[in-house]
């Protein structure tokens, strides 16, 4: 049996490896004190600004981060101090610069989330980072950081090391430290913000960018109001003052631009951060090189076009000029977004282009017609425009469509067959219903989306009207098939981002999908010259020195108005409206036309004119007027286009309309059937005013009424209303194919 010298002896032993162990570690914590205490620290890292490149590699925008203003801590408000330490580290004067109760409270509440929903970073880290390092992370950055973090906290006071991080943090719209911050979101310096105004502040630094007041005002008074209970929670603010300042409205300065295309390049910003979170608050320090799409001198013709052509503005209650305007232009080649407008005011605090939803009334037809036209119907074939009712939303509410009246002074029905190239040019609702009932609205809605919308679609008949909200630069998007033969393409306005050493960080090329029959395509284009032609935006023919097609959209009581065009070279979306939807003094070819028009002329002066390419499934016929069928030897004659296998092969049955033939309209009434957009006259223009003319066919020649039934307005009711049956079947459009356009420059 041992004896007790020698069980002793075991037992040191059997301790001596731990003991060596616990040695060494107290040698290294030793050694980093030792390190933490004779290392200087480094000198702060030298902000650098962020250059924005157009797609010529021109500079336009710059980001940089001048815009802060050293106080104090003195000048700073207590409760200011209180509502960033809650809000941040609510241990601050309580841990020596690493926080194992935070990070393990972090830990376990990110565990529990399945994602990170919580930081572990103290102040002191934080200012170490913004000091000294860069955003990335790595392992080695995390090193550097807890090591910097130490020499901080053994160098500086806690209330010089909360007056460093108040001065220094980022705090969104370009502004760095509270005092820039307060001047930037209430115009006054921070010794005078309120106790409201302080939690907003400390709300920023969590987020800056999703908490952006200008941008997000309900998910920043959110946040603010979450930085008052755990102000609350903690001690450091009485329940009846946290409640009185969660009472208090949002008031913000007026917003000042600090960037050309302020509104895309705000765009641009939101675009990167949301893929790289983590540059957020670097941008505008860390000497990054992002280059975009925006054509520089696109955009100041947009600039332009906006200032000249927008009908003059009256201040609402907010001091808001409205109508407001939002532009979106895109290249239908590559994707590229060339110019954006999101208000009137080039520093706009909310961009309309590609935050607001609107109806889009009837510049959402082309989808319909892309849908009907890709079942094997024709530009030729026709539907009757008479009072016709179909089941509403709810049990004994019919829905029954109407043309536009001009508040009751015309008839809502043209009580007569229309082909489709007719409804499209006058903008007729009824034929556009029928349509839509005759291929289903699913069928509308899918087009729609196949060919570039987006957001949320309600799949009844209404819809073919435009009822669903929708962005403009949605539409942009949607119409760029039209423009480049059937192509879907992904907006693009980041083309590559470069961080301070040139290394990429990002780098995106065209998308380009096929979605359409490229012939398909070439009909819904020819029609939609027709509406500048000689339709509902003929008062634009005048401006235009190139071929052009778009779509007018007027809303019911004219609360909204669009106008979508193209060139084979540029799709450009324009829509005016009152921020409270009401009343405007005009219609999608009066208000968003003549912006639209005086953009395009401007941004394709420099460039040679070009035309739609016809592909080669689409073939020139003869038809008779009457109804599109081949013409007997008395048919009125027009030529129309259709895809090869779906022309008519039977002659038209009816005789007796060659001569003495009286138009269906008279050249007066020759007017826009959409809600709220009639025909106004001649726009200032290079050419003279427009020709009247009646109700045309393909080609210009006038359309017979209703060989059945001619219409008589003392006896409309002798055409007695038909049930909207669908027409037959026709045969499928042959299947989509060829290649994608040539990318643009």
């Amino acid at each position: 049996m041992p004896s007790r010298q020698e069980r002793k002896r075991r037992r040191l032993r059997a301790w001596r490896p731990w003991g060596l162990a616990l040695a060494g570690v107290f040698a290294l914590i030793g050694l980093l004190l030792l390190a933490v205490m004779v290392v200087p620290l480094p000198p702060p890292r030298v902000a650098r600004a962020t250059i924005f490149y157009d797609v010529n590699g021109t500079p336009y925008a710059r980001l940089f981060t001048e815009n802060r203003t050293p106080v104090p801590l003195a000048q700073i408000p207590a409760y200011l101090q209180d509502a960033v330490v809650a809000a941040e580290d609510d241990r601050f004067y309580r841990h020596f610069g690493l926080d194992p109760v935070g990070i393990a409270r972090a830990a376990v509440r990110n565990l529990l989330a399945g994602r990170v929903v919580e930081g572990g970073s103290t102040i002191t880290q934080q200012l170490a980072r913004n000091l000294y390092l860069s955003q990335r992370r790595t392992l080695g950055r995390k090193l550097r950081e807890i090591f910097l973090t130490l020499q901080l906290e053994s160098r500086y006071s806690k209330k010089e090391i909360l007056a460093m991080y108040l001065n220094q943090i980022y705090l969104g719209e370009g502004a760095y430290g509270v005092e820039a911050a307060a001047q930037t979101y209430f115009g006054k310096p921070v010794s005078r913000v309120t106790l409201a105004e302080a939690a907003l502040l400390a709300a920023l630094p969590r987020a800056p960018e999703l908490y952006n007041p200008f941008r997000n005002p309900q998910a920043a008074v959110s946040r603010r109001n979450y930085v008052l209970d755990r102000m609350t929670t903690l001690g450091l603010l009485e329940p009846a003052a946290a409640a009185q300042a969660r009472a208090v409205p949002l008031r913000l300065a007026p917003r000042r631009p600090s960037v050309a295309a302020a509104q895309f390049t705000d765009y641009v910003v939101k675009e990167i951060t949301a893929r790289h979170p983590d540059l957020a608050g670097d941008l505008h320090r860390g000497g990054y090189r992002i280059y975009t799409t925006l054509d520089a001198r696109m955009q100041a013709a947009a600039e332009d076009a906006v200032r000249r052509f927008l009908t003059v503005g009256k201040p609402d209650a907010h001091g808001v000029l409205q109508p407001q305007v939002a532009l979106v232009a895109v290249d239908p080649r590559n994707g590229y977004i060339r110019a954006m407008i999101g208000s009137r005011d080039p520093g706009g605090t909310f961009n309309r282009a590609v935050d607001a939803r609107r109806q889009p009334g009837s510049a959402f037809k082309p989808f319909l017609y892309a849908a009907v036209l890709s079942t094997g119907y024709t530009l030729a074939d026709q539907q009757v425009c008479e009072y016709v009712s179909f089941p509403g939303p709810r049990p004994g509410e019919p829905y029954v469509p109407k043309d536009y009246t001009e508040g009751g002074r015309r008839p809502p029905y043209h009580w007569r067959p229309m082909g489709i190239r007719e409804a499209i040019e006058i903008s007729d609702n009824v034929v556009a219903v029928r349509w839509a009932a005759t291929v289903g609205p699913d069928a509308v809605a899918a087009m729609a989306r196949r060919l570039g919308i987006e957001s949320p679609l309600e799949p009844s008949l209404p819809l073919a009207l435009g009822t669903s909200e929708v962005t403009p630069l949605e539409m942009a998007v949607a119409y760029a098939p039209f423009a480049n033969m059937g192509w879907r393409v992904r907006p693009l306005a980041v083309l590559r981002v470069e961080d301070s050493r040139g290394r990429v960080l990002e780098a995106n090329k065209p998308e380009l999908t096929k979605v359409l029959d490229e012939g398909v395509a070439y009909l819904v284009t020819d029609a939609l010259r027709g509406v500048i032609t000689r339709g509902t935006a003929a008062n634009l023919a005048g401006w235009l020195d190139r071929p052009a097609a778009g779509k007018t959209g007027t809303t019911d009581d004219n609360e909204n108005a669009w106008f979508i065009g193209y060139t084979p070279d540029l799709v450009a979306s324009v829509w005016v409206g009152n921020d409270t939807p009401s009343p405007l003094p005009g219609f999608g070819s009066t208000l968003a036309g003549p912006v639209w028009a005086g953009f395009i002329t401007r941004a394709l002066a420099p460039y040679a004119r070009s035309d739609f390419a016809r592909p080669g499934n689409v073939v020139t016929v003869p038809v008779s007027a009457a109804d599109g069928l081949l013409p007997n030897p008395s048919s009125p004659v027009v030529e129309e286009l259709f895809l090869d296998g779906t022309q008519p092969t039977e002659v038209s049955p009816l005789y007796g309309w060659g001569g003495g033939l009286e138009p269906s309209l008279p050249p007066s009434d020759r007017k826009g059937n959409e809600s709220g957009t009639p025909l106004p006259a001649q726009a200032p223009g290079p050419a003279g005013p427009r020709q009247g003319g009646s109700s045309l066919a393909p080609g210009g020649r006038p359309l017979p009424g209703n060989a059945a039934c001619p219409p008589d307005p003392r006896n409309p009711a002798r055409c007695a209303p038909t049930p909207s049956a669908p027409s037959p079947p026709r045969p499928s459009a042959p299947p989509a194919g060829g290649q994608p356009p040539p990318a643009g420059p």
